[in-house]
């Protein structure tokens, strides 16, 4: 396939940097690099990539990214979030908040979620849900192609193609878009479709991918603490996240002990990154169906 993207030469060695144009589409996009370094070296030593639909979403489904880079100087999580989260459910102290004061607000908490995992960068398009689902509109993934033509992540997380959420599903179905016009040798070898509206302990063992979560609980309650507008809005995150790692470390095999304290499962896109024919929607229903033949196997053995 012949790439849309153009990766250009970018300084790493000297004290040179380049003027990196993202070009984003929307007025309201932000672009935060938390130790300061120029753009084009925090993009540039960007290992591991999310891409979430909402402010929160990579603190949640990606925390594998975060612990992995963290204290190296050889590794570094970069975040990106798609759309601007005005639409999100609000009770309490934010029940008659604008969507517009909303939206400055998890802005402001994604920036603080940055600082606090220490990540290389945190890129945020500010874009309305309704763009992002309407399959008409390409704004999220040209901005999503002028981004990644200034990273080469190594590992990527995304959200999976049996999320319930349409956000979820639509930023998925923009970023595989984005990376599969990557140049071969740059698109990141390892992606994972994580579990966030929609857990993925249905699939089979063969299609999950467990990713420890149960390191430095301190830190993930502390990121999870910085979405101030989703918890004490209305929605207790800090508590379901970390009891569903829980859960899925405890139920994941019903013959062996616990091996970690926390897992996230996701599965594995590499293969819709690399073949620009699969089809999102066949791989999503293929893993359906294998449920479905594991589930009349388990009658055929005991019935």
């Amino acid at each position: 396939m012949d790439s849309r993207l153009e990766l250009p030469k970018i300084a790493r060695a000297d004290d040179t940097c380049v003027v990196v144009d993202l070009a984003l589409s929307h007025p309201s996009a932000d672009v935060f690099v938390p130790d300061g370094v120029p753009l084009d070296r925090a993009l540039a030593r960007t290992t591991h990539l999310a891409i979430g639909a909402h402010a929160d979403d990579l603190e949640f489904f990606a925390w594998h990214g975060i612990s992995a880079c963290l204290d190296r100087d050889d590794r570094w999580f970069t975040g990106i979030v798609v759309t601007d989260g005005g639409g999100s459910p609000r009770a309490g102290a934010y029940a008659d908040w604008t969507d517009a004061r909303m939206i400055e607000e998890r802005r402001a908490e994604q920036r603080e979620a940055a600082r606090i995992g220490r990540y290389s960068a945190m890129i945020q398009l500010g874009l309305p849900s309704a763009v992002v689902k309407d399959a008409r509109d390409t704004r999220a993934e040209r901005d999503l192609e002028h981004i990644l033509r200034w990273v080469r992540p190594q590992v990527a997380y995304l959200h999976n193609p049996a999320d319930r959420h349409d956000s979820h599903v639509a930023v998925l179905l923009r970023s595989l878009r984005a990376l599969r016009a990557m140049p071969v040798e740059a698109r990141p070898p390892t992606v994972y479709g994580c579990e966030v509206w929609r857990d993925l302990d249905w699939a089979v063992r063969s299609d999950r991918i467990e990713l420890p979560a149960g390191d430095r609980p301190e830190l993930q309650a502390e990121l999870a603490a910085v979405f101030r507008t989703q918890i004490a809005g209305g929605k207790r995150y800090d508590l379901a996240v970390p009891a569903r790692r829980v859960a899925h470390a405890t139920f994941g095999d019903s013959h062996s002990v616990d091996g970690v304290g926390g897992v996230t499962l996701a599965v594995d896109l590499a293969p819709l990154v690399h073949d620009p024919e699969a089809d999102p929607l066949a791989f999503a229903l293929a893993m359906v169906d294998r449920l479905a033949t594991d589930v009349r196997a388990r009658f055929a053995r005991t019935g």
